[in-house]
């Protein structure tokens, strides 16, 4: 197994979430009770997001927390068809596209009759599979069979692949109802979803924000609950930084674990297919079934997929000591000019928090972060695995940095830690984590 496959379960799951506020500008009307659970900040005054100096919440990946275990279970049972759960969604996804704008394609029509297709293959005797009527949306530069495909781009305004990519049709077989596809930075050249030729995607949490990028339609429209899921691509940050945005959950998997067959290529060398969800678990389930060797892709993995919920730890599981031996270094150099005061707040938030969890935190210093490129992008140097993950590219940077970071990454070490790199070479100055070896000198 990838080292890195399983470096959630090494650090017990452990998440970091913004405490932020509900904009009020979408209901969740359309979607039964247990579908449309929010951040324990929903019934909260609406605010915008990050005004307000607040300190992040850490949370623990609990084993009751998927949302696609419960649809599923459901829909298995028949306590609820499939077509029930899809047209739940759809009502969600009109009753608020309108202010989100994720999706650029959504057939309604097509959507219904997937989810007919999982009714009556449950009804006939048939394994429910692993994602039975789990309304999923799919980034449009991932190809869907008849399904048009645009990648934010004119260009390929009428393109209608005549082939599922790997992950789509991987995901049909499990039984997925795909809900359509969602808004992108054309051929996913952008970090805020605002260069799409057809529309420009807002944060649900505060449409006045961007939700980032490339993949912010898909991560939108997780946070708006316009599906339970959702598939974007990632090349250097374009999963990872708008699921920091829009307060989900984007995993970008180790390159080759997810085959790119299928997707329409950014940097072939870099570019990953991966899940965004509600949570960690979620985001595991999701990966179990897109994941494995692919002989339409040479450069897929042929490793065994082990079981990647398996790592997980219950809440009630963990102790109050439970990081206890992990070390957080903080690089002083992107604490200071640049970085709002709320970011800043939920930064040291978090690391109060890890504090009391056990960890050990230090600032350690990184001389030459000028020539860091402020842009999450990364290079071969890059972390190919983390949860919601931002890294600074190092073009042409100084040797001695590249040799810094390098070291800092590196996959073979069993020595995991915690790298916080809160703002300044990274796009949009956003708190963000890194999941890394020897974080800290000796």
């Amino acid at each position: 197994m990838d080292p890195l496959d399983s470096v959630a379960g090494q650090l017990h799951c452990c998440t970091i979430e913004c405490d932020r506020y509900l904009s009020g500008h979408y209901t969740m009307a359309g979607l039964p009770q247990r579908y449309r659970t929010l951040p324990s900040t929903a019934n909260r005054k609406p605010h915008s997001a990050f005004q307000s100096a607040r300190p992040c919440i850490m949370r623990v990946c609990a084993a009751h927390s998927s949302l696609l275990r419960t649809i599923q279970q459901e829909v298995a049972t028949k306590q609820q068809s499939a077509v029930e759960v899809t047209k739940a969604y759809l009502q969600q996804l009109n009753a608020v596209e309108e202010q989100v704008q994720c999706f650029i394609t959504a057939k309604e029509e097509d959507a219904l009759a997937q989810a007919a297709g999982v009714d009556e293959a449950i009804a006939r005797g048939q394994p429910a599979g692993p994602l039975a009527g789990v309304p999923i949306a799919i980034k449009d530069n991932i190809c869907t069979a008849g399904l048009r495909t645009t990648a934010g781009s004119k260009v390929l305004d009428s393109y209608l692949p005549p082939f599922d990519a790997t992950a789509v049709a991987r995901l049909r077989a499990a039984g997925a109802v795909l809900i359509g596809k969602t808004n992108m930075d054309e051929f996913g050249m952008g970090s805020t979803t605002e260069n799409s030729a057809y529309k420009v995607t807002r944060n649900p949490w505060d449409p006045s924000r961007v939700p980032g990028g490339s993949s912010g339609g898909s991560a939108a429209a997780v946070a708006a609950r316009q599906a339970a899921a959702a598939l974007g691509s990632d090349t250097g940050g374009s999963i990872r930084q708008p699921a920091h945005f829009c307060g989900v959950v984007g995993l970008k998997p180790s390159y080759g674990r997810v085959s790119r067959y299928g997707l329409v290529a950014y940097g072939s060398s870099l570019d990953c297919i991966g899940p965004l969800t509600h949570s960690v678990e979620d985001a595991a389930l999701l990966l179990n079934v897109i994941s494995g060797a692919d002989s339409m892709d040479a450069t897929c993995s042929k490793e065994q997929v082990p079981d990647f919920t398996s790592g997980l730890i219950a809440a009630e599981q963990l102790d109050s000591s439970c990081l206890q031996g992990v070390r957080v270094g903080v690089i002083k150099q992107t604490m200071g000019e640049g970085v709002s005061a709320g970011v800043a707040a939920a930064v040291n938030g978090a690391l109060q928090h890890l504090q009391q969890l056990g960890a050990q935190v230090k600032e350690v210093g990184c001389q030459g972060c000028h020539w860091a490129v402020k842009k999450t992008e990364v290079q071969q140097h890059g972390c190919y695995n983390a949860l919601s993950v931002c890294v600074c590219q190092l073009h042409q940077a100084n040797p001695a940095i590249c040799g810094l970071m390098t070291a800092l990454i590196r996959q073979q070490s069993p020595d995991w830690g915690l790298l916080m790199l809160p703002g300044s070479i990274c796009l949009g100055f956003i708190p963000t984590i890194l999941l890394c070896a020897e974080c800290l000198p000796s």
